[in-house]
């Protein structure tokens, strides 16, 4: 069967969403079908941009591909549903936030509230009509009812290597991977440094926006000797960072999904989330498989002093997170059946 991954990029921001269409990509292609990402940029301003997009992927007709159109298209992406094809399936990532749970109707313009009712008016026209419509957690499908009254259904899937993943001899740090930016909240880990007896270290890996801000915030809580700022590290430095680390700590807000979290439970690694991380709650057991803590400096430290104090306890916890992992996410072979039923 040939599929398209319709989906939309901004070019040279990678991350999770890219990671999955590969991951797709490559396990359409390993069970017999032909696959290929179609995809066009995507400019989060001005909103005029937002509504270009939105008209341009309505005009894209899938079944006029010069003689090689896909017998079904895979929709990721707000606003890759809108094209046109008579077998779309919906496998859906998030919609476009900032018009949803992340829109600030106090502050809003009046041409942000214009955006706002354009993307939902989208939304209505296309999502409902789209079958099979599966998202990639419960967290996405609670925010897709909640917002649009329209339901799906969760399909979780394995991170980027989930085979290479282990575990190793716990050294005394909390990985912390991630993009710098606002909602992933590293400055939170910072700022619980302060309060963190143990002997350990946050060691951060990752770039972004907020790097530059969190190293001097570092600095200026005096912490900057308890805190390592890795940068991008290559994939067989972070598969050993993960294997070593006494804990991984993802201080996220509202994560839609959250691969951290399912790289730390490969890793056989008690995981620190707070309580409003969106995704990965779906995965975090507290007292479990980790720590569910508020989103609070001192809250953190005492969730890492307490796996520090407890080390055969904090590798039970890492264990049955692995357990966990297991027993709750597929492998890709029952994603693309899913996605092709």
């Amino acid at each position: 069967m040939r599929v398209a991954i319709a989906t939309v990029q901004v070019p040279f921001l990678t991350g999770g969403a890219e990671a999955l269409a590969e991951g797709l990509r490559a396990a359409l292609v390993a069970a017999g079908h032909r696959a290929e990402i179609v995809t066009l940029p995507f400019r989060f301003f001005p909103a005029a941009e937002v509504e270009r997009a939105m008209r341009t992927w309505e005009s894209e007709d899938f079944m006029r591909m010069n003689l090689y159109e896909p017998e079904r298209v895979v929709c990721l992406k707000f606003p890759a549903y809108g094209l046109a094809h008579p077998a779309k399936a919906l496998w859906l990532c998030h919609q476009h936030r900032s018009a949803y749970e992340l829109y600030d109707a106090a502050g809003a313009g009046a041409e942000e509230r214009a955006l706002r009712e354009a993307v939902a008016a989208f939304d209505a026209r296309h999502l409902p009509a789209v079958s099979p419509r599966h998202t990639i957690s419960r967290r996405v499908s609670e925010r897709l009812r909640a917002a649009n009254g329209i339901d799906s259904t969760p399909l979780y899937h394995p991170p980027p290597r989930a085979a290479e993943y282990s575990c190793a001899r716990a050294e005394p740090y909390v990985l912390c991977p991630g993009r710098f930016e606002h909602a992933k909240r590293q400055e939170l880990v910072v700022r619980a440094m302060q309060h963190v007896r143990a002997d350990l270290t946050a060691v951060f890996v990752g770039e972004g926006g907020q790097m530059g801000a969190t190293r001097e915030l570092a600095q200026s809580l005096g912490v900057a000797g308890r805190v390592r700022f890795l940068g991008r590290t290559t994939d067989a430095e972070l598969l050993a960072l993960y294997a070593n680390a006494a804990a991984v700590c993802f201080p996220t807000r509202d994560e839609d999904y959250g691969y951290v979290t399912l790289e730390a439970m490969l890793s056989s690694k008690p995981v620190v989330v707070c309580g409003d991380a969106g995704g990965p709650l779906e995965f975090v057991v507290d007292g479990e498989t980790g720590h569910v803590v508020a989103a609070q400096p001192d809250e953190v430290a005492r969730a890492f002093d307490a796996l520090a104090a407890q080390p055969a306890r904090a590798a039970r916890m890492g264990r049955a997170g692995r357990a966990r992992y297991r027993e709750l996410v597929p492998g890709w072979e029952s994603v693309v059946q899913a996605l092709l039923a």
